[in-house]
């Protein structure tokens, strides 16, 4: 099975990581409100980025095992397990080293957070990598909605949209995680454990959509399919939320529904005029980005540490603000700036066409 790259998918991978870097790099307490998460039901901008991230990845996914025919092979399977157990330790080797930045000892474990947003990626894409190889697709979809429904009546059940340690979510982890490795910046942690349920049919999504954009037929059909398939989620999502709120924070079933529906029409759109327009000229910045994901992503991660841990950020906010007179303005300068130093590593690797996997 052989697969024809499209721009598309490298130029929306692109932009979901410049949009993670900026949105995790404020430089001040103020920011626009499309910069910040949204406090609680409801969407944002920024709301955006993680499941976008999250769709593309289950879309790759079905392409990166398609190549190998879904074989079931020891090479596969080893290599499905130590990108799992990679991306899980780098998740982790990043909090270590905020930790140690801060002022917490070099042999801190203790303190380690354990879930977050690369823990979250490394589970989806190793429980949804096996389930491509042992379910059909059809079983695979079956399967995100019975997940869709069991978390949805959970949060119906046990108090999961009360934003408190009574949450179903705040319980599950606080039952499973010692108490030194728990989210505290929120009475919910918005990477939890229980919200790994959602995020996998959400995964699953991106990879059922990407079975639709890799068929073989003509690709305006199949961009046409697509498309269609995004209204049909954005407005099951939309229906859904009379019932469950859209919610990132607790990755709820609607969230789930509307932000892959969006993601799906987005990329069908950039596919039509880059893939099929042949437009495909003005892209080489995010294309720089999206050929090397996660890398980029953990040096925004480990510039912004750095930056804060050294009190560089300070000054270069106030430097900032003093002739932007703007304290969102100047927030939002400072993470875009620090977002095109690592478009200044990405662009040369991109030339060279280095790809650094993870």
């Amino acid at each position: 099975m052989s697969f024809k790259r499209l721009l598309s998918l490298d130029i929306m991978r692109g932009m979901t990581i410049v949009c993670m870097i900026i949105v995790n790099n404020g430089g001040g307490p103020d920011n626009y409100m499309h910069l910040e998460h949204s406090e609680w039901n409801g969407i944002t901008v920024c709301d955006l980025v993680f499941p976008f991230f999250l769709f593309i990845m289950g879309m790759t996914t079905y392409l990166s095992l398609g190549k190998r025919n879904f074989d079931r092979s020891s090479p596969t399977i080893r290599k499905i397990l130590k990108r799992t157990i990679l991306i899980l330790f780098i998740g982790w080797a990043i909090h270590w080293f905020a930790n140690v930045c801060y002022g917490n000892g070099w042999l801190d474990f203790g303190h380690l957070r354990l879930t977050g947003v690369l823990t979250r990626i490394a589970l989806c894409y190793g429980i949804v990598s096996f389930m491509a190889l042992y379910m059909s697709r059809r079983t695979m979809a079956i399967t995100a909605g019975i997940l869709l429904a069991v978390y949805g009546a959970m949060l119906l059940l046990y108090n999961g949209y009360a934003n408190d340690t009574t949450n179903i979510n705040a319980l599950i982890d606080r039952w499973l995680l010692p108490e030194g490795h728990l989210y505290t910046k929120r009475p919910v942690d918005p990477e939890g454990v229980l919200g790994t349920i959602p995020s996998v049919a959400h995964t699953i999504i991106g990879f059922c959509c990407g079975a639709i954009l890799m068929k073989k037929e003509r690709l305006d059909g199949r961009l046409l399919q697509l498309f269609v398939v995004a209204m049909l989620l954005m407005v099951g999502g939309f229906i859904l939320s009379g019932i469950l709120p859209e919610n990132k924070r607790i990755w709820s079933p609607s969230y789930v529904l509307i932000t892959c529906g969006m993601a799906a029409a987005l990329l069908s759109t950039i596919s039509y005029f880059t893939d099929i327009k042949g437009y495909r000229k003005g892209w080489t910045f995010f294309e720089a980005f999206g050929v090397n994901p996660l890398f980029l992503y953990v040096l925004g991660d480990i510039a912004g540490i750095v930056l804060g841990a050294t009190h560089a950020k300070r000054p270069i906010y106030e430097w900032i603000l003093g002739w932007s007179q703007i304290p969102e303005l100047a927030s939002a300068i400072y993470a875009v700036s620090l977002m095109l130093v690592c478009g200044a590593v990405a662009y040369p690797l991109y030339r060279r066409r280095i790809y650094i996997k993870i």
